[in-house]
C-alpha cells in the first residue's frame, strides 16, 4: 500500500453476544482474557458504540485502554457522541432535526468526563457525531450543527450525515474551514440516502461500512438485522481505491466496519486489511471456520498471545 499516511482498520464495537465462539474462541473466558485485548491483536482501532447509548465512565475507559495496550501499544479508539446530541428522544416516531434534539447541560458534563479520560490517555482518535438520515441540510439544522461543533471543538470531530442533501461543495468547504471531518459511508442507497463518497475535510479521514442489507434496513423489527450483511471481495475492492484516495489527503484514516452481525465486521475488516496491505493477515481460527472465504486473505492465529500477529501500520 503506497500511501504516505496511516490507515487504521477496525470494527464498530467489540462486545456482542453473537461474537462468542465466532470471533472470540471459547477458551478466551477460561483464560480470563479481555475481549478487547484479543481484538487488539488483529486491529489497531475500535469504534466505541456504547457511548451512543450512555456516557463513558472514566474508570471503564482506563480499563479498556490498559487492556488494549497490553496487546498493542499503538491501539486507538474512536467514539460516538451520545445520542442526546444527535437524535430526537423519540427518533423512531418522529424525524430528527434541530427542533427535536434536546441535550442538557448534564448530558454534556457526563459526555466530557469519558471523552477527557480517553483524550488524557492520548487514545482518542476521533469523536464521531452521527446523525440519522432524517437530519437534512436545512438552515435550522446547519445552525444547530455549527453550535454543536463549537461545543466540542477541543476534540477531533467527525460528522456522519446520511442524507444526500449534505453532499455539496458548500458543506465540504464549511467542514474544511472548521477542521471537521466528513464521514464517508457505505449504506443501502434508498431515496435520498447518501451514496459512497471519498471526501477529506480535515487531517482525519473516516470511512464507515454499514453493509447493504436493503431488505432489512428499515423493515426489520430487530435493529441488529440491518447489519446482517457480508461484503464480497469485489465490493471491498471497490472501496480500496476510495480509501487510498482518502489516505493520500489525510494524516490518519479510520476505516470502521459496522456490519457487526455474527462478527461479519471482523471478517470484512481483516479482508480489507489484507487487500490494502497486499499481505496475508492473521485471523481468529473460529472466524475462519465461520467464514471460509476469509481463508483467501488470512491464516489462523495459533495463539492469542502470539507476538507476531501482523498489525496494519
Amino acid at each position: 500500500m503506497d500511501v504516505p499516511h496511516r490507515i487504521r482498520i477496525g470494527t464498530a464495537g467489540w462486545s456482542y453476544k453473537d461474537w462468542d465462539g465466532v470471533f472470540y474462541p471459547p477458551e478466551l473466558k477460561r483464560r480470563k482474557v479481555h475481549p478487547l485485548e484479543y481484538l487488539a491483536h488483529f486491529f489497531d482501532v475500535v469504534e466505541i458504540n456504547t457511548s451512543f447509548y450512555g456516557p463513558l465512565k472514566p474508570e471503564l475507559v482506563k480499563l479498556w485502554v490498559r487492556r488494549a495496550a497490553a496487546a498493542n501499544p499503538e491501539f486507538q479508539f474512536t467514539t460516538k457522541l451520545h445520542r442526546s446530541f444527535t437524535h430526537s428522544p423519540i427518533a423512531v416516531m418522529e424525524p430528527t432535526s434541530a427542533a427535536t434534539i434536546k441535550p442538557t447541560d448534564e448530558d454534556e458534563a457526563a459526555v466530557r468526563e469519558g471523552l477527557d479520560g480517553l483524550a488524557g490517555e492520548g487514545k482518542l482518535g476521533a469523536l464521531l457525531i452521527q446523525f440519522p438520515v432524517s437530519f437534512k441540510n436545512t438552515l435550522l439544522n446547519r445552525e444547530y450543527l455549527d453550535t454543536l461543533l463549537r461545543q466540542f471543538i477541543e476534540y477531533p470531530r467527525v460528522v456522519e450525515v446520511r442524507h444526500s442533501s449534505w453532499d455539496n461543495p458548500e458543506t465540504l468547504a464549511e467542514f474544511t474551514r472548521k477542521n471537521v471531518s466528513f464521514c464517508n459511508i457505505d449504506q443501502p442507497v434508498l431515496g435520498r440516502s447518501l451514496a459512497p463518497t471519498e471526501h477529506v475535510t480535515s487531517p482525519v479521514g473516516y470511512v464507515r461500512l454499514h453493509g447493504r442489507n436493503y431488505k432489512e434496513w428499515f423493515e426489520s423489527d430487530n435493529r441488529d438485522d440491518r447489519y446482517n450483511y457480508l461484503y464480497t471481495k469485489s465490493e471491498l475492492e471497490d472501496w480500496k481505491g476510495k480509501i487510498e484516495s482518502i489516505a493520500e489527503r489525510a494524516q490518519t484514516t479510520y476505516v470502521i466496519t459496522n456490519n457487526h452481525y455474527e462478527a461479519r465486521a471482523g471478517a470484512n475488516a481483516l479482508e480489507l486489511k489484507s487487500i490494502l496491505t497486499k499481505k496475508r493477515v492473521k485471523a481468529p481460527p473460529t472466524l475462519l471456520k465461520q467464514y471460509p472465504e476469509l481463508k483467501s486473505f488470512a491464516d489462523a492465529a495459533e495463539d492469542f498471545s502470539d507476538p507476531n500477529l501482523s498489525l496494519l501500520a
